[in-house]
């Protein structure tokens, strides 16, 4: 992997990831990201991580036995594969011996399920008191559901998001991607750098107890926050918002579009971008409480004057009144935009075990003016690092 010139903000920081699937492996990506040198442990009895059989698509290999899924490849750059078999004295020491120079661990065991391995938080805290030790499990480490798996959808259903997503007349929803999963990850990332500040400091390690369905009742946000001070269970709307109206997705003559009405201001706008001055001057929508009463009447309104345009009319006007709106992106939109162009949005990282010699990732959105983030590593095949572990620890020796 090899340091370049410029230093990235975590780097000399060692991160042992028992994680596998999406929760820990984005954490521990993220902190590859940031410089961190990070050692991923992958079991050889079952051929690494699951995600890497979670395809296709996969990376094609010249072998044509590809272990590099597109979904191991979304969360798994910037990381050493090293294979041991946890269930084994020797793959067990070779854990040890790499937790005893580690900063960081980080795991996704069902709660207990490291104890039988002398590799769980409290022996590896106990032996390193400088260990920051973070453990993701679906209900966490305590509570009546701790024995219970954890997968995203059922953190999803749990935590009540899926309450919230899908048409008001149609089934509970899942977020498209697994968002429980990888906002867990993103709590993960925080948790760890708290607890390193912490450590840094006073030279104290810690554990943190990290759950899905927690951090996805965390970030119920607003609607949660709705519900604890109204004691009304919130309605599934589809696209629009619960506080403002017109906030939604509107059908023109030929696409959808987004439009985001935040203030009073920008409604009177849309009134007169729009030739509507019948809708800018009735009592029910002068002010935002208003138009929340009357959510249903006005929006059938701004759907039928906003159908009689063209989407690209649409979002011409809007732009020019000063109106919030944009339009509604597939994958390929979105990716291929100018905009994720200038930003990075995609990034090309080279992989000398692949057909084309390189793979195509996701870019990390942090832009540091002192320590960029770095793509210094494609995502591993299986335990290609195993064999020269040794150089890898030599050059992190405190």
């Amino acid at each position: 992997m090899g340091h370049s010139e410029m230093a990235g903000a975590l780097d000399g920081l060692l991160v042992l990831d028992l994680s596998r699937i999406l929760a820990g492996p984005t954490a521990t990506q993220l902190l590859g990201d940031l410089g961190a040198t990070v050692i991923k442990i992958e079991n050889p009895k079952t051929g690494g991580d699951d995600t890497r059989s979670w395809g296709p698509p996969y990376a094609e290999t010249p072998d044509g036995q590809s272990d590099l899924s597109a979904y191991f490849m979304a969360a798994n750059r910037n990381k050493y594969s090293v294979g041991a078999d946890l269930s084994t004295p020797e793959g067990q020491a070779l854990v040890r011996s790499i937790a005893a120079q580690a900063d960081v661990v980080i795991e996704n065991y069902k709660p207990g399920g490291l104890v039988k391995y002398g590799l769980d938080h409290a022996t590896l805290c106990a032996a390193h008191p400088a260990l920051v030790y973070c453990s993701i499990s679906g209900f966490g480490q305590t509570g009546p559901n701790r024995d219970r798996a954890g997968y995203d959808l059922m953190a999803q259903g749990y935590g009540g998001i899926m309450s919230l997503t899908g048409a008001p007349e149609g089934p509970p929803m899942k977020v498209g991607v697994g968002i429980a999963d990888v906002m867990c990850g993103m709590y993960a990332t925080i948790g760890i750098l708290a607890a390193l500040r912490h450590r840094d400091a006073t030279g104290e390690g810690q554990h943190i107890d990290l759950a899905l369905v927690d951090a996805q009742m965390a970030w119920l946000i607003n609607e949660g926050t709705n519900f604890l001070t109204s004691g009304q269970e919130p309605a599934r709307r589809g696209n629009a918002h619960p506080n403002i109206v017109p906030y939604d997705v509107f059908a023109t003559s030929d696409g959808h579009i987004i439009l985001a009405v935040g203030n009073d201001r920008q409604f009177r706008a849309f009134c007169k971008a729009f030739d509507r001055p019948d809708l800018a001057e009735t009592p029910d929508y002068e002010t935002n409480p208003k138009r929340i009463a009357n959510r249903g009447a006005l929006s059938k309104a701004v759907s039928e004057t906003l159908s009689r345009v063209t989407r690209d009319a649409a979002l011409e006007i809007l732009q020019a009144a000063g109106v919030p709106a944009g339009p509604i992106h597939s994958v390929a939109d979105a990716l291929g935009s100018d905009q994720a162009a200038a930003r990075g949005g995609v990034v090309e990282v080279p992989h000398p075990q692949t057909s084309a010699g390189s793979v195509q990732l996701l870019g990390n959105p942090l832009k540091f003016s002192k320590t960029p983030v770095q793509m210094r590593a494609a995502p591993p095949r299986f335990g290609q690092d195993t064999e020269r572990l040794d150089t890898i620890l030599k050059a992190h020796k405190k």
